[in-house]
């Protein structure tokens, strides 16, 4: 019998809260101390600046949902994502598997709650280059979205270079 409440189980459960709990305190800060929405575009660095969207869709701003029956959906379709991704998570053969699994259910959980709390996300961290004759402006996003690429990214890595993955003992 597998036992459900492996090291590698707490230790991904333990990402995804401290991912999660991590989110949330930077968006409450920037929200309700900082008050970053009565203060516009912030100029960090040269390209980075922070602005508050309200991102009502998905990644990239994607289905974007006005409504209370658009925002439940999208509430049901990440909890079912973020099941799977548990049921996933208690198999977990190796430490990245298990952090990256963590990554991504710690964002998904920040993103939702703000889901929850406001009816939307809270987006903030935006990247630019601008020149004299070009500009590009990426995406708006938040540290819970940044938990979920490097999740990603880590399960990619270890799918592209099985051998090269730490394997848990």
């Amino acid at each position: 019998m597998v036992s459900l409440a492996g090291p590698l189980l707490r230790f991904g459960i333990a990402v995804a809260a401290v991912t999660a709990l991590i989110d949330q305190a930077s968006k409450l800060y920037l929200l309700f101390v900082y008050q970053l929405a009565a203060r516009g575009t912030v100029h960090v660095m040269p390209f980075v600046d922070f602005v508050l969207t309200r991102n009502t869709g998905i990644s990239y701003g994607l289905f974007q949902q006005s409504g209370p029956v658009g925002q439940w959906v999208l509430l049901g379709i990440k909890a079912a994502a973020v099941i799977a991704l548990a049921v996933w998570l208690t198999r977990a053969a190796s430490r990245l598997t298990a952090l990256s699994l963590g990554l991504i259910i710690g964002g998904a959980l920040g993103n939702a709650i703000d889901r929850l709390a406001y009816g939307w996300v809270a987006d903030f961290v935006l990247f630019h280059v601008e020149t004299a004759s070009w500009r590009f402006y990426w995406y708006v996003f938040n540290l819970a979205d940044v938990a979920i690429v490097a999740g990603v990214v880590g399960l990619l890595y270890e799918s592209l270079f099985p051998g090269r993955a730490a394997k848990a003992p």
